[in-house]
C-alpha cells in the first residue's frame, strides 16, 4: 500500500507536524528498504514480528540509541494502527511489543543567575543582530516555547497591545502566552531594526537573517549556544534547557503545574512533571533550612 494515505491521514485528521510526519515517512521507507534487502519484499502489511525484531536487532548493532530505536518502532506501529483502522489489516504484529529501556535524561537548567548574567550583565549591541538575538533567548526564557515554535512565529503572532504571543505548537494546536514588559519592550525595538534592512525576502516571518530571510533552526541553537558559554559551565546549552529552565523557575516560584502545562503546550499532565524534579530539590532545601527540627 502506498504511504500517501497514511501521510494525509498523519496530516489531516492527526494533525501532526510536517517536521514529524516527515520523520514517520523516512522511517517507514527505511524500514522498506530493510525488509527488501533481507526478506525480498516492500510490502511492510505482510510483515510478522519476528522480522520486524530483526530490523530491531541490525538498528542496534549499528549502535543506534534505544531512544532512537523506539521512535522508529512508534512510526511503525502508528502505521500498523491506521492500517488496522481502514481495515487493511486485522491484526497488529506489534501489538505485544514492549519498548526497549531508555535511561531517563536529566536536563539540568540554567541558574536564576546564569540567566541573568547572559541578560543583564552580557553587553548587547544596537545592531540588528544583537537586538534579535537578545530578544530570541528573552522569549525563549520568558514564555518557555520550543525551537521550532520560535522558528514560526510571524509578525502576527505579536500582539503588542494585549501583551500576548501566538503559538502554533505540536498537532497545529494553538495557544496564547503572556508577555512580560520587558519582552515587549525588546520586541518594539527589534521591529524597528527589522524594518531597516535593506532587503526582506520572508516579509511575514518574525525573525530574520540580516539578509532578510526566515532564520533557521541550527542558527538559533547558536546563538543560545555562543551566549550561554559565556555565562554558564553546563555541557549541554540549548533553547530546550531554556524551556526547562522556564518551567523549573516557575514551579520553584510555586506556580501551578497545570498552569505550567498549559504554557508549554503539552498535551497531558505526565510530559510536564518532569520538570518537577527540580523543584521538589528545592523544595527539599528550603524545608532543611527552616524546619525547626532539622538542625538536630
Amino acid at each position: 500500500m502506498p504511504l500517501k494515505p497514511f501521510i494525509d491521514y498523519l496530516l489531516l485528521e492527526k494533525n501532526y507536524s510536517a517536521l514529524t510526519v516527515n520523520a514517520y515517512q523516512k522511517d517507514l521507507e527505511a524500514f522498506s528498504e530493510f525488509i527488501k534487502k533481507e526478506y525480498d519484499t516492500e510490502i511492510i502489511k505482510h510483515v510478522n514480528y519476528s522480522q520486524i525484531r530483526s530490523w530491531i536487532v541490525s538498528m542496534v548493532e549499528k549502535g543506534l540509541s534505544n531512544r532512537s530505536i523506539n521512535r522508529k518502532i512508534s512510526a511503525l506501529n502508528t502505521y500498523y494502527r491506521f492500517l488496522l483502522k481502514i481495515e487493511d489489516i486485522s491484526q497488529n504484529p506489534l501489538s505485544k511489543h514492549k519498548a526497549l529501556k531508555t535511561s531517563k535524561k536529566i536536563q539540568v537548567p540554567f541558574s536564576e543567575i546564569e540567566i541573568t548574567a547572559v541578560l543583564d550583565d552580557l553587553n548587547f549591541d544596537d545592531d540588528f543582530e544583537s537586538i534579535r538575538n537578545k530578544l530570541i533567548i528573552e522569549l525563549f526564557y520568558s514564555t518557555g516555547i520550543r525551537r521550532i515554535e520560535l522558528v514560526e512565529l510571524n509578525l502576527g503572532s505579536i500582539d503588542i497591545h494585549n501583551k500576548t504571543l501566538k503559538v502554533l505548537g505540536k498537532r497545529n494546536k494553538e495557544r496564547i502566552i503572556p508577555l512580560l514588559d520587558s519582552v515587549v519592550k525588546t520586541i518594539s525595538k527589534y521591529l524597528v531594526s527589522r524594518n531597516k534592512l535593506d532587503s526582506i525576502t520572508d516579509v511575514n516571518s518574525l525573525f530574520l537573517t540580516k539578509k532578510g530571510l526566515k532564520i533557521y533552526e541550527t542558527l538559533v541553537y547558536r546563538i543560545i549556544k555562543e551566549y550561554f558559554s559565556k555565562a554558564s559551565t553546563k555541557v549541554k546549552k540549548s533553547p530546550h534547557i531554556l524551556r526547562h529552565s522556564f518551567a523549573t523557575h516557575l514551579l520553584n516560584q510555586g506556580a501551578d503545574l497545570n498552569a505550567v502545562k498549559e504554557l508549554l503546550g503539552h498535551s497531558s499532565l505526565a510530559a510536564t512533571q518532569v520538570y518537577t524534579h527540580n523543584s521538589i530539590a528545592e523544595l527539599k532545601k528550603v524545608h532543611v533550612e527552616a524546619h525547626p527540627r532539622s538542625k538536630k
